[in-house]
Order: structure tokens, then C-alpha cells, then sequence
């Protein structure tokens, strides 16, 4: 490029120009194709110039110009403007990148590179996936962006090997599965978008609607030989008698402790649950203070989560007859969770009511309360939002009434007296 052509391509007032012509070229336009090019925002200097370029003696004399403005701004003449900058069709494109300061990126080119992308990748899909044509429309549906074409085509791949096995006769846990069929022990993890494509794709091979408590979905995969983590989350039970005479039944007559039991324990071995009332609480900290003060009322803590073990406790001791009462702190999650278990599973809520927020004062805890459930009680939520902040299980207030229970509760709550032998 010459001294004069750089100089041109520094000139701010030709910039808008080159702008243009930068966007006609990542249109896709051909350099020689392109006769004109409109510039709204030309500003009077760069026009001058370009006539002075461009425009003849005659032309000047009779008052016209071949770079006339317009409504929709300037228009230039540009294969007269490379004849007058010297300049070859095939040594445009280096002036506007040198000018705009980015290089030329042809749309057009990308976006039929693109379409061809995902019309390949849409074609193996349909072969790969040819026995879960659902899943291949929810796949379709949901689009890509250019970048996740790589992703989308392992996830085709992992799920069309994986389910081409199913059902395994032989159970293999979801990880080994996992590792085996994507390279990743954690690739279908329940909780990652791959893992709810899993899902979906079980459910429809057993033409079965798709589960969404976490107990149920780990069932259905069940079903299928896949075996989802049952054996790291515990769920604690204290003070819980049980009428059976399984390992898991024993295990809770003879603990002096609270005992944790997993998944694998409530599916293969359920207990027989003496039917007392079944105080679930949603902090261990609960737990410690009812040992603490020798509270013989049965419990469970689900560590303030709901997951396939808590699901399973809770469905195990419905169908057994058990009335269920729940406790949770007064907080957003809390609230939540205890309106899921009342709907769910038919709980009774204890110490969760006007009178404990009352009791607890005006300052109940250091943590502001922020935004209620939609589902809570109106005058709780009314009184919890007078006070500001949150009222946690580990209040006096509320362990006085969840472990020291009124009279007219308390025969409610005594757990089943251990027979003798026991």
C-alpha cells in the first residue's frame, strides 16, 4: 500500500466509507460485483474529496457530481473510485481492513457453512437416534448455537450408544455407564442437561411419562438396569422404631444414635415403620439438641434438602400409614420445601406458625428475610416480613416447641416403647 493510500485510509472523514464497504464485503459481496456503495453518515469533507476524485471540469461547471446525496445518504460510484486510487477489485478488501481496523468475516459464507453444520449434524442425529424420535424432536427444537455443534454431537452419540443397550440385565451405575459411553464419569449426571436428555430418553422408551421427583427418576432408570447414586446421600432417623425384623430393622431397634440410612437401604430392605408420628426436621442441628435433652419423639432430618432419599423415606412411611410432621426454618427455601412435603406426602406442619414468630421476638435471627413463596400463609408471611430476618431451627423458640412439645400434643409424639428384647 502507498504513503497516499494509507493516508486515505486514516482520513476520518472517508471512514464512514469504508465502514460501508466493509459491510457490503462481510455481506458477501464480490469486490468486483459491487457498482455503488450508499454512505448515510458521509460527512462534508469526505463527500468533497471523493467529487474532487471523481468529478470531471464539465461536471463541475454544469453542477453536477457523480457522488450526489440522497435520502439515504451519499452514493458513491466505487469502481470509478478504484480506477482513480489505482486499485485492483482484489486489493479492496486489504484497504477496509486496514481503514476499519477488523477483518472481513464473509456472513454469507458463514452462514452456509453453518446451515451445512447443522443440516449434517441433524441427518446423523436421525440416524443415531432413530428409535427416540421424541427426543430427537426435542433436540431439534431447542436449536444450537455454531459453537455447541461439537457438544450436541457427543451427546447424540453417548445417548444413542448408551440406549441401544438398555435394558441392562446385569444394573451398572450411571457413572460407569457414563464413563464408558461419553468418557466422563459425570458426563449424565442427573443434575447436567445431558443427564435430563438421559432421562427423557428412558422415560420414552418405556413409554412412560417423563419423572420429576428425584425418587422417581432414579426408579425408572432402575428399571432400565441404570443405577443413579444410592449411596452417599444419607437421611437421619433418631428415636425411629420399626416393627419388621430386616437388617434395616434391627439397625434402627438396636441404635443408641441416630442412623443414616442411604437409598440402597429404603429400596432393598425397607423397613417396617412403627406408626407414631414422624417428626422430619430440615437441620441435623435438631437432631443433636433432641439427643442432647433425651427426647424420646421419633425424627428424621433431611439436612434441608429434598433429594431421592428424603423422597423415598417420606413416600415409604405414607404407604405404611405413618402421619408425617414437617419442620423447616422460616426462610425462602425453607418454606418451600416444607409447602412441597405438606402437598406431597400430606405432612402436618409444626413449629412453623404466627405463635413461634411471636415467641421468638422481634430480633429472631441476624440474616434479612428476603422474598417469601408465593405459597406461604398469609399472616405468617405478614408477621415473618414485620421482623425482617429469618427464624432459624436453631432458635430456643423453636426447639422448645419442636422438642418439649404442648401437653396436647405430646401423647402425639411419644415414640412406640421398645419391647422387651429389644
Amino acid at each position: 500500500m502507498t504513503a497516499d493510500l494509507t493516508l486515505i485510509a486514516d482520513d476520518p472523514d472517508l471512514a464512514p466509507l469504508w465502514r460501508a464497504i466493509h459491510d457490503r464485503l462481510s455481506a458477501g459481496n464480490d469486490p468486483a460485483d459491487i457498482a455503488t456503495v450508499t454512505v448515510p453518515d458521509l460527512p462534508p469533507g469526505g463527500a468533497a474529496a471523493l467529487r474532487s476524485w471523481l468529478d470531471t471540469p464539465a461536471q463541475r461547471r454544469r453542477g453536477r457530481t457523480r457522488v450526489p446525496r440522497t435520502p439515504g445518504g451519499t452514493k458513491v460510484p466505487l469502481r470509478e473510485l478504484l480506477v482513480v486510487l489505482a486499485l485492483a477489485p482484489d486489493q479492496l478488501q486489504s484497504l477496509v481492513e486496514r481503514a476499519v481496523d477488523r477483518p472481513v468475516v464473509n456472513r454469507k459464507n458463514s452462514r452456509l457453512q453453518s446451515a451445512q453444520l447443522r443440516l449434517e449434524l441433524w441427518e446423523h442425529a436421525a440416524t443415531q437416534l432413530s428409535h427416540l424420535p421424541l427426543l430427537l424432536a426435542r433436540l431439534k427444537s431447542a436449536g444450537i448455537e455454531d459453537e455447541a455443534v461439537t457438544q450436541t454431537r457427543r451427546l447424540i452419540d453417548a445417548l444413542a450408544s448408551l440406549t441401544r443397550e438398555l435394558p441392562h440385565q446385569r444394573p451398572r451405575t450411571l457413572a460407569k455407564l457414563a464413563h464408558d459411553h461419553a468418557g466422563d464419569p459425570h458426563y449424565f449426571d442427573l443434575g447436567t442437561l445431558p443427564g435430563q436428555r438421559l432421562i427423557s430418553a428412558v422415560a420414552e422408551l418405556a413409554r412412560r411419562p417423563e419423572p420429576t421427583r428425584p425418587d422417581h427418576i432414579r426408579a425408572l432408570l432402575a428399571d432400565h438396569g441404570i443405577i443413579a447414586d444410592r449411596l452417599s446421600a444419607t437421611v437421619l432417623l433418631h428415636q425411629v422404631r420399626a416393627l419388621g425384623d430386616g437388617p434395616i430393622d434391627r439397625r434402627l431397634n438396636e441404635a443408641t444414635t441416630p442412623v443414616a440410612l442411604n437409598l440402597l437401604d429404603l429400596t432393598r430392605n425397607p423397613p417396617r415403620l412403627a406408626p407414631q408420628p414422624l417428626t422430619v426436621v430440615e437441620n441435623p442441628s435438631v437432631i443433636e439438641a433432641a439427643m442432647e435433652c433425651g427426647s424420646p419423639q421419633p425424627m428424621a432430618c433431611t439436612s434441608g434438602q429434598l433429594r431421592a432419599v428424603d423422597h423415598a423415606l417420606l413416600q415409604l412411611a405414607v404407604d405404611q400409614g405413618v402421619p408425617l410432621h414437617y419442620a423447616g426454618d422460616l426462610d425462602a427455601a425453607g418454606l418451600h420445601i416444607a409447602a412441597t412435603v405438606q402437598q406431597t406426602y400430606g405432612a402436618k406442619l409444626v413449629a412453623m406458625d404466627t405463635a413461634l414468630v411471636s415467641a421468638a421476638g422481634d430480633l429472631p435471627s441476624a440474616i434479612p428475610l428476603g422474598p417469601l413463596p408465593s405459597t406461604c400463609d398469609p399472616a405468617l408471611a405478614a408477621q415473618l416480613q414485620a421482623t425482617g430476618h429469618v427464624l432459624y431451627q436453631e432458635h430456643d423458640a423453636v426447639l422448645t416447641r419442636l422438642l418439649d412439645p404442648a401437653p396436647s400434643e405430646r401423647g402425639a409424639l411419644q415414640a412406640v416403647p421398645r419391647q422387651a428384647g429389644e
